[in-house]
């Protein structure tokens, strides 16, 4: 029987599983093709790590590591949706919740000195930050709107705030002494086993990594950040926001680059705080409170000392000292320097420009802001947007072009697999890439404190993902920009490859060109102003950055673009978009029964896995359902079924209901499958006869708190009662 694999995640995207996915099940049925789930959750990672500590029935096997051995297969059929990311304080907070529901956990190990520790350490780190995608990514990303989107986002614009000549908007950016500026590259002649080494001023060497498997044509880069130089940026950007007059805010990815990027807001939050840590710095150390835990872990951390209260007079003064700070929330007091993980960059970037370059301030108000990113690899293509913004006011979401991605992500390609190479230098000295001879191949001078990184792109992801952008560029027409920049020691290898690949392939008529970032992301912007559109052909970063950015600009979110990841060996990866607000849509149904999630991503995502199956299994009933639900979709849009934003409206529920209720009607509707037309028919009455009695059942729960047993395991029998709240449909979706 054909599969398809769908993923149980976390947080909103979980909830809303447990409603679809009887639906998903059920229809997919009449096509002998079998939905079954693997549990990629935060918690069933961690649960997963330590059966050797839990009872029988709580032990549960490693699905991401055997959904990574089905992806490079070519049977494989995976929707993927968005899951916990986790920072650390997310990951402990998981662990307590598991560990207050009996399991067995050891607490997060700070500073393992046993052999125990250290083990229970490197497991909770295969866990921590963006440890999903790259196992299951073994294909590069085609992501674009889909038709249907587009269309309803242009005759429904989203509201855009309006931008004044006048705003003292910016990013800050180092430039210098920084991971870009500091980069050096190499292609790999051979096979071979790399190894990366700390030797100290006095010859000390110290093995940071011994045994590094590259293969031949393979791209691997070193580089560093200056602590020292980090330092005087943070510093001279703090003082410049108050001197402006402006929000001061910073913007990492602590979850997809979870060794550096928490390393570096911690840097922050002491930058932010100088006379804080000069006073008390000892007492936090001793105490095992971390500045990369964010603001929020040291206030909650610090009740416990002698000194807490004198801690917290101490925060608040540098509060009031320092320029406004950004806020997450300004009513519960939540700044930007609260938790590492509430401000992601590729989100919040957008989010910013989107509010005429406003975030909220500590008064509730939205204000101008200082953007700091510190590394200057990407910061500029921000700019860029604030900058056009900025004379030429906000997009217009009704005639505005489209900015579709094909991504360099397969096989942990780029900055993106570099977390397991990342180290904080213990001494002064070097840091180098030795090959298998022991010959250096990349070295830099580092002082204590620098952050060091290795990554690694190999050459068959690269060769596909050219393949992708010709395909894409032929398919849709449009012109394709690599977004590439001669002058980075990474993309200057690129670029020879991306010009050998290129030729490999029939390139007549097509417009494909290669740019610095900046200068494709301004003819990107141009062009979309005019109502066009430009593929973007960029590397795993900057595929992160620009499938955000573009969305959120031109549909609102980017929960609703397709993202279809073509497998290097046959199968297919189908990715339901980004999950950015889920924690905020979880606390919504615990607090008052309603899910505001939208699940329109799933949607396509479901249309394109079915159409996958259908071509690999010659299945034609699942071709069917691709047609009738990419067409039910349309009408779902057309109709304004999306959840409400308020009580009283449809929820995540009610707009599974109509999904339901549109594709059975479409299903009965169509020529080609008699019997599958007649099978649908009758349901398809059904809910169209009980359509207020449905909607009625949906609505009635609404209002009061919901239990669902957990934020990060939820109890399924609980869960489901929740999200299957209508007898009433339920019954009619079994009578199928």
């Amino acid at each position: 029987m054909a599969k398809i694999i769908y993923t149980h995640t976390d947080e909103a995207p979980m909830l809303a599983t447990y409603s679809f996915l009887p639906i998903v099940a059920t229809y997919a049925k009449t096509a002998g093709v079998e939905v079954e789930t693997r549990d990629i959750s935060l918690a069933g990672r961690i649960i997963s790590q330590f059966p050797e500590r839990l009872l029988p029935e709580q032990r549960i096997d490693d699905a991401l590591a055997e959904l990574g051995e089905l992806a490079t297969k070519p049977e494989a059929n995976i929707i993927k949706l968005p899951n916990v990311s986790a920072s650390l304080p997310q990951l402990k907070a998981a662990i307590k919740e598991l560990q207050g529901k009996g399991y067995d956990l050891p607490d997060y190990p700070e500073n393992p000195q046993t052999a125990e520790d250290k083990d229970a350490r490197a497991k909770y780190d295969k866990v921590k930050g963006s440890a999903v995608n790259p196992v299951l990514r073994e294909g590069n990303s085609d992501r674009r709107a889909p038709g249907a989107v587009k269309n309803y986002a242009r005759s429904h614009p989203h509201s855009m705030g309006a931008w004044s000549s006048d705003s003292k908007t910016n990013v800050a950016t180092m430039g210098a002494h920084d991971f870009r500026s500091n980069e050096k590259s190499v292609v790999i002649e051979s096979d071979d086993t790399l190894s990366i080494v700390h030797v100290a001023t006095d010859g000390t060497e110290t093995v940071l990594k011994d045994s590094l498997p590259v293969l031949a044509g393979e791209v691997v880069d070193g580089t560093f950040m200056s602590v020292a130089a980090l330092r005087r940026f943070l510093t001279e950007q703090i003082a410049r926001a108050k001197s402006e007059g402006v929000l001061f805010s910073v913007h990492l990815k602590a979850t997809m680059m979870k060794v550096s990027d928490p390393i570096i807001f911690g840097h922050v939050v002491q930058s932010f705080f100088p006379t804080l840590f000069e006073q008390y710095g000892e007492q936090l150390a001793a105490a095992g409170i971390s500045p990369g835990d964010g603001l929020g872990g040291l206030l909650d951390a610090v009740s416990a000392l002698p000194e807490g209260d004198a801690i917290k007079q101490a925060v608040a003064q540098g509060i009031a000292d320092g320029p406004a700070l950004a806020m997450v929330d300004s009513d519960k007091g939540i700044t930007n320097l609260h938790v590492p993980s509430d401000v992601i960059v590729d989100a919040s970037m957008p989010a910013m420009i989107r509010t005429s370059g406003h975030m909220w301030g500590p008064d509730g108000q939205e204000a101008d802001t200082l953007a700091v990113i510190p590394d200057s690899s990407y910061a500029g293509i921000f700019q860029t947007v604030i900058d056009d913004c900025r004379a030429n006011g906000a997009f217009d979401p009704s005639t505005m072009g489209s900015v579709p991605n094909v991504g360099l992500m397969a096989k942990a390609a780029e900055e993106y697999g570099s977390h397991d190479k990342t180290f904080e230098a213990s001494a002064a000295g070097r840091i180098e890439v030795r090959n298998g001879a022991g010959a250096v191949l990349i070295e830099h001078d580092v002082e204590p404190g620098d952050i060091w990184r290795a990554c690694q792109t190999k050459d068959e992801p690269i060769r596909d993902w050219v393949k992708l952008a010709v395909t894409r560029a032929r398919a849709s027409g449009a012109p394709a920009i690599f977004w590439l920049d001669e002058s980075r020691a990474h993309d200057a290898i690129l670029i020879a490859k991306v010009n050998t690949y290129l030729a490999d392939h029939d390139t007549s008529g097509l417009d494909i060109t290669i740019a610095k970032p900046a200068d494709a992301c301004a003819t990107s912007i141009e062009r979309i102003r005019r109502g066009e559109d430009t593929i973007s052909v960029t590397g795993n970063v900057l595929r992160d950055y620009n499938t955000d950015l573009f969305p959120i600009l031109e549909l609102g979110t980017s929960a609703k673009m397709l993202s279809i990841v073509p497998l290097m060996n046959g199968g297919g990866l189908f990715e339901t978009g980004a999950g950015g607000s889920a924690p905020k849509h979880v606390q919504q149904l615990v607090k008052e029964n309603y899910l505001r999630w939208d699940s329109l991503g799933e949607f396509f995502a479901l249309a394109a896995s079915f159409e996958h199956l259908a071509a690999y299994d010659d299945n034609q009933r699942a071709k069917i359902l691709s047609d009738t639900l990419d067409r039910a979709t349309e009408t779902f849009l057309n109709e304004d079924r999306s959840p409400g934003r308020k009580l009283g409206t449809i929820d995540n529920r009610g707009s599974h209901f109509y999904l339901a209720l549109y594709w059975a009607e479409e299903l009965a509707e169509q020529t080609e499958d008699a019997e599958l037309a007649d099978a649908f028919a009758s349901l398809a009455g059904a809910l169209r006869d009980n359509e207020q009695k449905i909607v009625d059942e949906l609505l009635a729960v609404q209002g009061k708190p919901a239990d669902i047993g957990g934020y990060y395991e939820p109890e399924d029998e609980l869960a489901t009662a929740v999200m299957r709240p209508s007898a009433t449909f339920n019954e009619v979706l079994a009578s199928l």
